[in-house]
Order: structure tokens, then C-alpha cells, then sequence
């Protein structure tokens, strides 16, 4: 059974209630169903990750504006896609996508994806983050690892993932006791291939390792072959109403 850990004393009044975080549809002309779905009154989405072609693109796509506009007037955050390629992505390339994402889709934040986890790629790491913070004093910072990373990662971002990956693996996943020094808010899951009949499992194990951001789909990978993350859930209906009232004990 996954490792249970107590979250830090102190935090219950300031947690943030569960909800989504949205790891990015496909482009808003393939999937308007499912861009429209998260602006929907109600809806617990606590951030939305644009990806409009493998970053910001080369020009501004009007779609993706309209999109973006739409969760941003419904109080979603919308956060830009930065290719992190596992620390191997130069600086200069991160803050040039960032810039982008800010001009041309007004982003909220950025989300790090493929972000290394070791301790020696630390401090780029910290230094990109710094400057996104500089170029948007606000700017909402998640660091995309999928596992969990070197525990000096949580100093520098508003929310880590510590998991992405297949139901398979995370039903029997274990979390890092250094996680228990943060609160629930500072953690995200994305689980693909979650069979309806277990979702009632999965919302606990996310309670239990202490993550309040998740995503959890049916759809999977096809054993890499396909975006398990580009639709909504068969179960959209179900687990936003469970999501919604809180994850279950």
C-alpha cells in the first residue's frame, strides 16, 4: 500500500481544497469540448498548462488566445508549456518561450516540464525560475519532475510533480518522507489509466501522499505511443463532482 505520511501542523485553514491541474489538451480546434468544459462555473481547476506547439510557437495562434482568455476571465490559471529536456534545454531558450507565453497568451505561470530531479542540475534550475519570477513577479511556478526530485526542488517552485505516470505504477506507489515537511498544496499527481471502478482509490492515495493538485484519466499512453493527457476523462462528470466536495478519507 502507498507510504502514509501526516501533512505539516498548521496548515488545514490555508490548504488549498483539491482540484485539477490540467497537464494540456490538445490544441483548442481539435478538443473545444474539453477547453470549454474547464470555464464551466464550478469546476475545480486550479491551473490549466497551454501548449500550443511543443512551447509557444512562432507566432501568435488566435485560437489558443481565445482559449486562454475564456479560463482566464473564469479565474483559471493558464500556464505556459517550457521543455526543461531533463536540464539539457539552454537558459536562454526557457526565458525566450517564457517571454512569449507572457506578450502573446497574457500566462499566469509556467509549467517546467521534463525538469531534472538531481541536486547538481540545483541551481540552473534556480537560476530559471528567478528570472521567470523577474519577468512576472507572480508568475505561478510548477517544476514537472514526475518523480520525486532532490528535496532542495521545493524551495524554488509554488508546486512540484512527484508523480506522472500509469495507474499501474501509482497504485502501489511509496512518497518521500521529506514531503511531509510541505503542505498538500505544494504537490501534484497525474495519473493515466485509471479505471473508473478504482477512482475512489486513487483520490485517497492522492489524499494520503499529500498532493491537493491532481489529474486522473482513463485514457492511457498505448504504451507510449499516444498522449494520454490530449481529452477529458470518460468519468469528467463523476470526478469533478467527487473533486468538487473534496477527495474522499
Amino acid at each position: 500500500m502507498p507510504h502514509l505520511t501526516s501533512t505539516t501542523t498548521g496548515t488545514t485553514s490555508t490548504e488549498l481544497r483539491p482540484g485539477f491541474g490540467i497537464p494540456g489538451f490538445a490544441h483548442p480546434l481539435v478538443a473545444p469540448a474539453e477547453w470549454g468544459e474547464l470555464a464551466r462555473p464550478g469546476t475545480p481547476v486550479h491551473w490549466v498548462v497551454l501548449n500550443v506547439a511543443d512551447g509557444p510557437g512562432s507566432r501568435p495562434d488566435l485560437h489558443c488566445l481565445e482559449a486562454a482568455g475564456r479560463l482566464r476571465n473564469a479565474g483559471v490559471r493558464v500556464l505556459g508549456h517550457i521543455d526543461a529536456t531533463y536540464g539539457a534545454r539552454a537558459f536562454g531558450e526557457m526565458v525566450s518561450d517564457a517571454q512569449r507565453y507572457l506578450d502573446w497568451y497574457k500566462a499566469d505561470g509556467f509549467l517546467l516540464d521534463r525538469c531534472p530531479t538531481e541536486r547538481a542540475a540545483l541551481p540552473e534550475i534556480r537560476r530559471t525560475v528567478t528570472t521567470l519570477r523577474a519577468i512576472r513577479d507572480d508568475a505561478h511556478v510548477v517544476l514537472g519532475h514526475g518523480t520525486h526530485p532532490h528535496p532542495g526542488y521545493a524551495e524554488n517552485a509554488d508546486q512540484l510533480v512527484t508523480f506522472s505516470g500509469p495507474w499501474s505504477d501509482y497504485r502501489w506507489s511509496q512518497v518521500a518522507e521529506w514531503t511531509a515537511d510541505y503542505p498538500p498544496e505544494r504537490f501534484c499527481h497525474f495519473v493515466h489509466g485509471v479505471p473508473r471502478g478504482h477512482l475512489d482509490e486513487a483520490l485517497r492515495i492522492a489524499r494520503w501522499q499529500g498532493a491537493s493538485t491532481i489529474w486522473f484519466t482513463d485514457r492511457t499512453d498505448r504504451g507510449g505511443r499516444a498522449d494520454p493527457w490530449e481529452t477529458m476523462p470518460g468519468y469528467w462528470d463523476d470526478i469533478v463532482s467527487r473533486v468538487g466536495t473534496g477527495v474522499s478519507e
